[in-house]
């Protein structure tokens, strides 16, 4: 395969690299440290047959007639593919393929990092040390919430979603879940399928992991905050547009919402400074696959999925278009 050619368009782990030029593929990787704009995408695309992309890339029309129909495949090292349109690729012949399954404890563990930071007011007792201002033990200082025994509710009922839940065992929490069907992993854990309203009504720990489809864009609206218990903790390491971030400040400040534990945004890297401005917030760089085993497995699979492509076999992980789900 030493005439065809991957763009990578930006850095990964080395693993994913070598395996790609292990199969005798060349390879050209992005070496800016910012992504692509969509002009220099479209323009990156054009000569090459696979890529390995990340999901801040945006592959809509213009940057997909660019690559076909030279492109085969585009393998996004993540889960989640909103950036891609699915069906215009499959129209134009290009495979596009993810990686399920890799980094569900890795984001479970860190949607329950923040469960905990959030409830216990981590991030605010820990910038009050840093900033020199504490003066010994204090029983009123930094009062936070009880984890043990509450009820949490988990939007989405995915391979996250029922990780997270199965870490609510040690803790003794009732679980809710919200999804389109009942899910026997959660049923067996002793988790209630529940409608929305009653889930944000009766839980005081609310996590979102239901991928960003036009079904799910802007599920928590006014309407749904209106409907959260008062006090509740919201915690979102899906994706930012789940939920109407003007909503989602406006409960933070009513406190309508306690606290909200965030590693995703909507329209990120930008964050609207009102929502850093709050205290009550933890906000983390989108970092939930962010282990090392985790990053590098992310990368030998979108690499496993190009050389499948180009040797003429079917993709390992594909993501099927609408039509055909």
């Amino acid at each position: 395969m030493s005439d065809k050619t991957v763009l990578v368009t930006r850095l990964i782990p080395e693993i994913g690299v070598r395996l790609l030029q292990k199969a005798g593929l060349r390879v050209r990787m992005n070496q800016q440290a910012r992504q692509y704009r969509e002009d220099e995408l479209a323009e990156a695309v054009r000569d090459v047959d696979a890529v390995v992309c990340q999901l801040a890339d945006r592959f809509r029309a213009q940057v997909l007639e660019s690559a076909a129909p030279r492109c085969k495949v585009i393998a996004t090292c993540a889960v989640g593919y909103d950036n891609i349109d699915v069906a215009a690729a499959a129209k134009l012949g290009i495979h596009v393929t993810n990686t399920p399954d890799v980094l569900t404890n890795a984001t479970a563990d860190l949607t329950w990092a923040l469960l905990l930071a959030t409830a216990r007011r981590l991030g605010e007792a820990e910038r009050f040390v840093r900033a020199g201002a504490w003066r010994g033990w204090g029983m009123l200082q930094y009062l936070g919430a009880d984890v043990y025994g509450r009820t949490l509710g988990i939007i989405g009922a995915g391979r996250i979603g029922t990780a997270v839940a199965r870490r609510a065992a040690g803790f003794d929490m009732p679980i809710l879940y919200h999804a389109r069907h009942d899910n026997a992993a959660m049923n067996d854990l002793g988790a209630k399928r529940v409608g929305l309203p009653v889930l944000l009504a009766q839980s005081d720990f609310i996590s979102l992991h239901v991928p960003l489809t036009p079904e799910t864009r802007r599920m928590l609206d006014a309407e749904a905050f209106g409907r959260i218990k008062k006090g509740a903790i919201l915690i979102n390491t899906a994706r930012g547009a789940v939920l109407d971030q003007a909503e989602l400040i406006n409960a933070l400040r009513t406190g309508r919402l306690a606290a909200a534990g965030l590693d995703v945004y909507d329209g990120e890297p930008s964050i609207p400074k009102e929502l850093l401005e709050l205290d009550n917030v933890v906000a983390l760089p989108h970092i939930g696959s962010a282990t090392v085993t985790t990053r590098n497995r992310m990368a030998e699979m979108a690499a496993q999925n190009v050389i499948a492509v180009l040797k003429g076999e079917p993709p390992l992980n594909p993501v099927l278009p609408p039509s055909a789900d």
